[in-house]
């Protein structure tokens, strides 16, 4: 049964978390949190390409790729994707799982700081949000709908733990469903996770900026 939450009953951490912590992560484990292998994460990416409202995309942009396991599932939908992540480790992982993909690009980026410059018409953000601070967060959501292209598809989802007071899924994607340059298309929340899909409007112009809410994340 799934626990009915506030949208700010956990603060969003102060700051957000370090590159080192994980680049830690990745030098004590290739693959910290067992996304190849874990039924829970295998599950959650199956429902997260199955949610894609189109068949095939122009050009894909994943933040915080990790080591690709997502982006192997999302390049058959696209004719470009671009995945990127700020632990060198990561990146390297990510650029073998995809090195039979000549249309994938992984690079390596700081974000929200070094967001690419180009548009995309998808734009999926899966297990990044809830470790960044609320500024941090509002303004990679800001650069991330910016990036969008008019009819664009946002793909947010994160894992919610319901066992601890933690900031997780239920708290970001609350955020996320704020700016009203986004118009819902698909919403989905099970004990485990949470995902949305939203279409960037062709009809309202620039981003509306919104304010995250006010730390922690789910366990591995």
């Amino acid at each position: 049964m799934i626990r009915r939450r506030s949208p700010e009953d956990v603060p969003a951490p102060a700051q957000s978390v370090s590159q080192e912590w994980f680049t830690s992560l990745f030098a004590d484990k290739a693959d910290p949190w067992d996304l190849a292998t874990k039924w829970h994460d295998r599950r959650k990416f199956g429902v997260t390409v199955a949610s894609l409202p189109r068949q095939r995309y122009r050009s894909g942009f994943e933040p915080g790729c990790a080591n690709g396991e997502l982006t192997r599932l999302l390049a058959p939908r696209c004719a470009a994707l671009l995945a990127v992540d700020f632990v060198e480790s990561a990146v390297e992982a990510a650029s073998e799982a995809t090195r039979d993909l000549p249309h994938v690009r992984v690079q390596h980026a700081r974000l929200p700081e070094d967001l690419p410059a180009e548009r995309f018409d998808l734009v999926v953000v899966s297990e990044l949000l809830y470790y960044l601070s609320a500024a941090d967060m509002a303004v990679l959501v800001d650069g991330l709908v910016d990036r969008l292209e008019p009819g664009g598809d946002l793909v947010a989802v994160h894992c919610r733990d319901d066992r601890r007071r933690v900031y997780d899924g239920a708290n970001v994607h609350a955020a996320l469903r704020r700016p009203r340059t986004l118009e819902p298309l698909v919403h989905y929340e099970d004990e485990a996770f949470v995902l949305d899909v939203s279409r960037r409007r062709s009809s309202v112009g620039p981003v509306r900026r919104w304010l995250g809410t006010r730390g922690g994340a789910c366990s591995a």
